[in-house]
């Protein structure tokens, strides 16, 4: 079951502007001169008055989001509003005021809050806050049925007919050049309805679910072309002003979500047009021409994304099926959430799809398509742990997880309860800490910690959600706008036709709900001989990568030691030099630095090359540049530690001085250099393990990802332990065998 938040203190046609009409003055002098004669008192907050009910401002004519029927006020923003009321324990009291009008009473404090259908947009977001979208729409053209017109084309130098303000103004003066359209402005959506029948106009530019509800009443039209210019509509109070509001309103949402109560208002107004999406809608045609894009994502965050022999997760089916429904290809790099950002904004990645909530910082940076899932974080501590609830925390240590809303919320409780926080780079890592005893609790979205309880984790959650926010696609700022393009109009589609639901079903086990609940995987085995089986084709993947990228960089480095170990001897200065400043940098840098600079670094310091670096690639190059200083050293001190005499033997006999290092030095100095050959070789091997960092899936990559999937940490790094334990003992008898084959 979803979790259901208790009581604490998700868009219309977006209008470009608040415009003033003599009605909408009329009607705000009314509620000034209302308040006067009524106790000739300052106007004051609509909330002043209680701390329990909150004055509403609404449109009158937006049918089905609000309209009165003769008998009582309703609509989806009316009925959505009441439910989250009841859910969060606050009373409403609506002013129907027409939308300008009531956009005006709530800058003047007459009303508390404005719940009419308002799109979400950057400029309204200087003046008021917004709540979480509680609905997408669109803009189509409705003509009567007895029209002609059957598509966009059919309108080329006719009369339509738009609501002033307003996204469907915006569409019809995209296609006015276009189609030599005539473009007449009216208030409301009534006026252009009658302009239509009139004769005044061929059709009227508006929110599809608009006229599509209108068509469900029977006013005689039909759609045609596609929903265009899509947005969030969202509840809006002043800016700074009823923050407790805010989160009553999203706690409620979210609550209505995870409970079905939100697809029943929806259906009851729109039926399939839901942007839950209940199954059967109309699909936008294919935006795709088959390119493909490479989208980076992370490596261990169940149920989002996780690897149990194959990829997969939410996020992976979301974005395959998006791809499939859109005609484009996506080419997976499992990076981790922190590398992948960092390849995103290195251009080695197209787009992030990677469980990353969509925040005010991150937009600054990257584009996001419309939010696919709401989360939520909670604590998750060990099923034996002695605390109940968040005030037991008081003095303890947390694990959270770098740069998520988990190490938001725990910083935000930071300086109440005392807590330390220790930040981790996976979901596993902050697993193991707490199993370990290094932390009590650790912070994550509750899906995930939800799945986790059902593979076993040991774990149950304390609290409440908290900081919920909505889950986005990104990519670089002004790059690949035809990508989040083609991620919308998927999604859309997913929405509309059920698939959306069904993938969410596949694993938080809530039909309909964008908000979790109980998993639907079953429990993984747990005994060691069980895993080993049922990973053993993955865990040998992961160990002939290791070997691979082991083999290749020693290949490379070999030979690197020896240009550079020649050079650290030679008398030419600037070779030497070179030489010497090689060394030292790659003996006197982290590896795991190396990695980060070779795959996100050198693309950006290449700018327009169009270079871009596989896992692979970029691993193999950093373990023989950075093994390669090491082999410079032990093949430099290997020629060192041969006698000079018999260099200087050779030299009397007539050999030159190549002839002399071939002949003479060489193969003594190689028979001295084996065992520290031998050495590096096994460091090198085990340091492929750093390289996961990048994405290269070698046998730690892998894993990790089992570990993932399965919460069995103990059992899957014994068997990866003894995997490594036996390949570094083979080579360790061989090179034996080599240096007595070579000393006798």
């Amino acid at each position: 079951m979803a979790k259901i938040t208790p009581p604490t203190p998700e868009p219309r046609n977006a209008r470009t502007s608040v415009l003033p009409r003599f009605g909408a003055l009329l009607t705000a002098a009314g509620i000034a001169a209302g308040s006067l004669l009524g106790g000739l008192v300052p106007v004051s907050p609509a909330s002043a008055a209680t701390d329990e009910t909150y004055v509403i401002g609404t449109d009158t004519t937006y049918a089905p989001f609000e309209f009165n029927d003769g008998t009582s006020l309703k609509g989806i923003d009316i009925d959505l509003l009441d439910a989250i009321a009841e859910d969060q324990g606050f009373t409403v009291e609506w002013q129907q005021l027409g939308f300008d009008a009531a956009v005006q009473a709530l800058q003047s404090n007459q009303v508390d809050g404005v719940m009419a259908g308002m799109s979400i947009t950057d400029e309204r977001e200087q003046t008021f806050d917004f709540g979480d979208g509680y609905f997408t729409g669109g803009i189509q053209f409705g003509v009567l049925d007895g029209s002609d017109i059957q598509d966009l084309e059919d309108l080329q130098g006719q009369t339509v007919a738009v609501k002033t303000g307003t996204q469907g103004q915006t569409y019809a003066e995209s296609l006015e050049d276009e189609l030599d359209l005539s473009i007449t402005p009216y208030n409301e959506t009534t006026d252009m309805v009658d302009a239509v029948k009139a004769g005044q106009a061929v059709a009227y530019a508006e929110d599809y679910p608009v006229i599509g509800y209108g068509i469900t009443q029977g006013s005689g039209f039909r759609l045609i072309g596609e929903p265009a210019l899509g947005g969030d509509y969202g509840f809006a109070v002043n800016k700074g002003q009823n923050p407790e509001l805010i989160e009553k309103f999203n706690a409620g949402l979210a609550n209505l979500k995870a409970s079905g109560e939100y697809d029943e208002i929806i259906e009851t107004y729109i039926g399939s047009g839901s942007d839950a999406g209940s199954g059967g809608g109309e699909q936008t045609p294919p935006l795709g021409d088959g390119q493909n894009f490479v989208i980076g994502t992370d490596t261990t965050y169940a149920p989002f994304e996780f690897n149990d022999g194959g990829l997969r997760g939410i996020d992976i089916d979301l974005l395959d099926a998006i791809a499939e429904n859109q005609n484009f290809t996506v080419e997976w790099q499992q990076l981790g959430f922190d590398a992948a950002l960092q390849a995103l904004q290195a251009n080695q990645v197209d787009g992030v799809m990677a469980g990353m909530s969509i925040t005010d910082e991150r937009k600054q940076t990257f584009d996001f398509g419309d939010g696919y899932f709401t989360g939520g974080i909670q604590f998750g501590v060990l099923d034996e742990s002695e605390i109940e609830g968040l005030e037991d925390l008081q003095g303890q240590a947390v694990a959270v997880k770098t740069g998520t809303q988990g190490q938001t919320y725990a910083e935000s409780l930071q300086d109440e309860l005392d807590l330390r926080i220790t930040p981790y780079n996976e979901t596993t890592d902050m697993v193991d800490a707490v199993k370990a005893g290094q932390a009590v609790a650790y912070a994550e979205d509750y899906p995930v910690l939800a799945y986790g309880i059902t593979q076993g984790s040991g774990f149950r959650l304390i609290g409440e959600p908290e900081l919920g926010g909505e889950y986005g696609f990104a990519v670089n700022k002004g790059e690949n706008p035809e990508l989040i393009e083609m991620f919308n109009a998927g999604l859309a589609n997913l929405k509309a036709s059920g698939d959306y639901d069904e993938i969410i079903e596949t694993y938080v086990g809530t039909s309909g709900s964008e908000d979790g609940g109980d998993g639907a995987s079953s429990a993984a085995p747990s005994d060691i001989f069980s895993i080993t089986a049922k990973y053993w084709p993955t865990l040998m993947q992961g160990l002939g990568w290791t070997i691979l990228s082991t083999v290749v960089a020693l290949a490379a480095a070999f030979v690197l030691g020896v240009i550079f170990g020649f050079g650290r001897l030679s008398r030419i200065l600037p070779f030497r030099w070179i030489s010497t400043a090689y060394v030292y940098v790659f003996r006197g840098t982290p590896i795991l630095i190396q990695a980060f600079f070779v795959f996100f670094a050198v693309p950006q310091l290449l700018a327009g090359s169009d270079i871009k670096f596989s896992p692979f690639v970029a691993g193999a190059i950093t373990l023989a540049l950075n093994t390669g200083a090491y082999m410079t050293e032990i093949i430099r001190g290997g020629i060192l530690a041969v006698d000079p005499g018999q260099n200087e033997a050779s030299r009397s006999l007539g050999l030159g001085h190549w002839k002399t290092m071939q002949k003479v030095v060489l193969p003594q100095a190689f028979r001295i250099m084996i065992p520290s050959f031998v050495n590096q070789s096994i460091i090198t091997l085990k340091d492929t393990s750093l390289l996961s960092a990048i994405g290269l899936a070698e046998l730690t990559f892998q894993s990790r990802q089992i570990i993932a999937s399965t919460y069995m940490s103990a059992q899957i790094l014994t068997v990866v332990a003894v995997m490594y334990f036996v390949v570094i003992t083979l080579l360790t008898v061989l090179a034996d065998r080599l240096e007595r084959k070579f000393n006798s």
